[in-house]
C-alpha cells in the first residue's frame, strides 16, 4: 500500500483482495455458495447416468419431461453412482425413482417414499405402484410413510449414500410437515459424507414460504436454513436449471420445465 498524509490509499490488487475477503466474511452460514457451477460437459457425465436417461425402457411421458428437468446433469451433479443405496422422498409417480433405479443398478437399492395418498390423489398412487412393478425396477423398495413418522424409512441409520427430494420440498411446507424432524431423520439415515440433494422451483428472494401453495415455489434461503439447521453443510449449487427470464410470479404448472429452479447439494459431515 502507499501512504498520503493521514489517508490510506490501497493499490488496486490489494483492494480487490480486501473486497473478496469482506464479501466472504459478510456471508451468513445460510446463504448459497458465492458461485454456482454450470452445466457438466456431456462427455463428463458418467456412462451409467447417460445410459439410464437414454434407456428405451423409460416411459415416453418421462422422456418428454427430460428437456426441462435435465436429469443427466442433475444426477451427475449429485454424484449418483452404481451400487449406491439411495432414497427418493415424495417420489410422486416415480420419475426420479426410475432414474435412480437404473443408475444404481442391480447392486444398488432405491427406497421410493410417498406419504399415504388422500383419495383425490388415488390415480397418482396407482401410477407409482404400477411403475414399481416393472421387472427392471426390482431394486426399488416402495415405502408408504408419513413424513412425521418416527420410522420414515426401513433402513438402519447411517446406511444411505444419498437422499433426493425433486421439486417437492415446498409441498412439505403447505402439508404442515415438521421439517426440522424430517431433516434430522434424513441426517441420521445418511452415511457420513452422504449427499442430500434438493431441487425446487424458485420463489422471489425474501418471500419465504408465501408462495408454496399458490405458485408451488419456495425461497431458496428457507430450504438452506432448514437443512443446515439439521447439521448438513451446503457443499455446492448448480445453475443448470436456472432461467433468468422467470420473474417468479406465476404458477409453475403454467409453463412446466421453464421456471427458475435451484439445485442444492448438501453433505453430512464426515466428523
Amino acid at each position: 500500500m502507499m501512504y498520503h498524509s493521514s489517508r490510506t490509499v490501497w493499490s488496486p490488487a490489494v483492494a480487490v483482495l480486501l473486497g473478496v475477503a469482506l464479501l466472504f466474511a459478510g456471508r451468513s452460514a445460510a446463504q448459497s455458495p458465492l458461485f454456482e457451477s454450470g452445466p457438466i460437459a456431456e462427455d463428463q457425465v458418467p456412462q451409467a447416468i447417460r445410459q439410464a436417461v437414454a434407456s428405451p425402457g423409460r416411459p415416453a411421458e418421462d422422456k418428454a419431461l427430460d428437456a426441462g428437468r435435465k436429469p443427466d446433469q442433475v444426477m451427475a451433479f449429485f454424484g449418483i453412482k452404481p451400487g449406491m443405496k439411495v432414497a427418493d422422498l415424495f417420489a410422486g409417480t416415480g420419475y426420479t425413482t426410475e432414474l435412480l433405479s437404473r443408475i444404481v443398478g442391480p447392486t444398488g437399492k432405491v427406497y421410493s417414499q410417498n406419504p399415504n395418498f388422500e383419495p383425490r390423489l388415488k390415480r397418482l398412487e396407482e401410477a407409482w405402484r404400477a411403475r414399481l412393478k416393472k421387472p427392471e425396477l426390482s431394486n426399488v423398495v416402495p415405502v408408504s410413510a408419513d413424513f412425521n413418522s418416527d420410522n420414515l424409512l426401513p433402513v438402519p441409520f447411517g446406511s444411505l449414500d444419498a437422499v433426493v427430494i425433486n421439486l417437492n420440498y415446498h409441498d412439505l411446507v403447505w402439508r404442515g410437515v415438521d421439517r426440522d424432524k424430517l431433516n434430522a431423520a434424513i441426517f441420521r439415515y445418511l452415511k457420513p459424507g452422504g449427499i442430500y440433494g434438493i431441487v425446487d422451483s424458485s420463489a422471489q428472494p425474501g418471500s419465504g414460504t408465501r408462495d408454496v401453495k399458490t405458485l408451488h415455489r419456495i425461497d431458496e434461503q428457507v430450504v438452506i436454513r432448514d437443512v443446515e439447521r439439521a447439521g448438513f453443510k451446503l457443499a455446492a449449487a448448480s445453475s443448470v436449471l436456472r432461467n433468468p427470464a422467470d420473474d417468479r410470479t406465476w404458477l409453475v404448472f403454467e409453463h412446466r420445465g421453464t421456471q427458475d429452479r435451484f439445485v442444492l447439494k448438501f453433505i453430512k459431515p464426515k466428523t
